[in-house]
């Protein structure tokens, strides 16, 4: 079955690359990029019917000009730039704990934990199919969730649950062997931890 499930992933590329002539290019590119504006505005109408879109060329002209406007900067010159020092400290930040916040120590232990709740061994793949659904629907409520609370706050708030999630995991995983229901705890706190990290980082 693993074989044909990893086959559905190169079906959506195919899929993909049949349909991707067919799709008309992007305005802001074609006259941006290209500055073709009659081929913009073919693609406009392409895209949104016909009618009057001159509003939305105009816009497209506006960013038009604030790019030519702006400076382009080389690495060295961004990290001395001291108007955007801050910024590159975020972004840097928020990279670091996104590759050391645990999801990869969870995705390479889960299997062991699931064998020590005594899940058959055939169902063990299919519960490790559960918990990437679980990180995809929590992508996706993250995205109807972001504009309602802000990003700051589903980021504060997903790593300060995955942090608590991770320490009772820790005391679960120590205490498997005294308590016989510590093991299905500790697939519970995976999932948890996993919708945590959808929804936050």
């Amino acid at each position: 079955l693993w074989p044909w499930l990893l086959a559905t992933s190169g079906l959506s590329a195919l899929v993909q690359l049949v349909t991707l002539p067919f799709f008309p290019d992007s305005p802001s590119y074609l006259l941006i990029q290209k500055g073709n504006e009659e081929a913009c505005r073919k693609a406009i109408r392409k895209l949104w019917g016909e009618g009057d879109h001159q509003a939305e060329i105009d816009d497209i002209m506006k960013e038009k000009v604030a790019m030519t406007s702006t400076k382009t900067l080389r690495v060295l010159e961004l990290i001395k730039e001291r108007s955007l020092r801050w910024q590159l400290y975020i972004l840097m930040t928020v990279i670091t704990t996104l590759q050391l916040c645990g999801i990869n120590a969870i995705y390479f232990y889960s299997f062991e934990v699931f064998h020590t709740a005594k899940f058959e061994e055939y169902l063990v793949p299919y519960v490790s199919l559960g918990i990437g659904l679980c990180e995809c629907l929590s992508s996706i409520l993250c995205s109807t969730l972001i504009d309602r609370f802000g990003r700051k706050v589903l980021l504060w708030g997903g790593y300060a649950l995955m942090c608590s999630v991770l320490a009772l995991l820790t005391m679960t995983l120590s205490l498997q062997h005294q308590f016989f229901w510590m093991h299905f705890f500790s697939v519970i706190l995976i999932f948890l931890f996993v919708i945590f990290y959808g929804i936050g980082p």
